[in-house]
């Protein structure tokens, strides 16, 4: 990346506050939402990957921590305010007790993350063999056409799901090799793990997810001598932190309000840039 101009670095690091935004806000997405721009400013996957990589394991683990202590003070608020309600002339607390339940109980489903990482590891693995293989120009390729049918599904309102066990298990070893490659399977997970997962439980159960996912994927990285990029970390950290805050308090929005106009918007800007990816990749070839 030293070769870049001062507006490509500029547009970078918008991009990497975009993305930050994104990972934090919805749980997933930091990553099949951002990487379609950041190719189109330069056009080298495993640069971005580490780089992503790294941003998804530091900010992942951090929202799970505090998940974590949100659910132990969550806890014992409540267990002061049974202490509390018992001074009371017996009064009914089951109210009470039901708006505490989902932080006390935590927000991490275990049964579907064992579920998934049985299905999704060797398929992940082949895809990680995949992107360490295959030529930079048939993996954005690849990256330009996943996004743009996801992109497709967005604009329709019709994301991929289903309630078939059979093809949710094919959704999760499709998106095990997807995220392989190029670290853009939550559209094809998330369906999935929003008909087995609680709504309060879904972020975090994702980021558990991606967590282990992204360390197979950095550990290959690693192992296999690609470039981890840890000087742009320098000033790419502090972006994606940005974006990560301003997540936070778009995830609370998120909770309340139906984002089906977000999505659309959304979807059209990215099938606009695949289908534009796609062509200059047609156009480098044939030139």
């Amino acid at each position: 990346m030293s070769d870049l101009v001062w507006w490509q670095m500029t547009l970078i690091g918008l991009l990497f506050v975009w993305g930050g935004f994104v990972r934090s806000g919805l749980g997933f997405g930091g990553a099949v939402l951002t990487l379609p721009f950041l190719l189109m400013v330069y056009n080298a996957p495993l640069v971005y990957l580490p780089i992503i990589s790294v941003h998804l394991l530091f900010f992942s683990g951090l929202t799970i921590l505090q998940a974590h202590l949100r659910a132990r003070r969550a806890l014992r608020g409540g267990a002061r305010r049974s202490d509390a309600r018992r001074d009371d002339a017996r009064r009914s607390d089951a109210r009470h007790d039901d708006v505490a339940a989902p932080e006390a109980a935590g927000t991490v489903n275990w049964p579907f993350l064992r579920y998934a990482f049985t299905l999704m590891l060797v398929p992940k693995l082949i895809g990680v063999a995949g992107v360490l293989t295959l030529p930079a120009t048939v993996v954005s390729s690849f990256i330009f056409l996943v996004v743009g049918a996801y992109a497709v599904s967005y604009i329709l309102q019709r994301p991929f799901k289903s309630n078939s066990p059979r093809v949710d298990a094919a959704l999760l070893m499709l998106g095990g090799y997807v995220s392989g490659t190029s670290l853009i399977a939550a559209p094809l997970v998330v369906p999935v793990a929003a008909s087995r997962v609680a709504r309060h439980e879904l972020r975090d159960t994702l980021f558990v997810l991606w967590f282990v996912l992204v360390a197979i994927k950095l550990a290959a990285f690693a192992w296999t001598g690609v470039d981890l990029q840890w000087r742009q970390h320098l000033w790419l950290l502090p972006c994606a932190a940005i974006g990560h805050v301003l997540g936070l308090r778009f995830h609370a929005y998120t909770l309340r309000a139906d984002t089906a106009v977000f999505f659309r918007v959304l979807g059209v800007g990215l099938l606009t840039v695949s289908v534009v990816g796609l062509v200059r990749m047609v156009s480098q070839s044939m030139g």
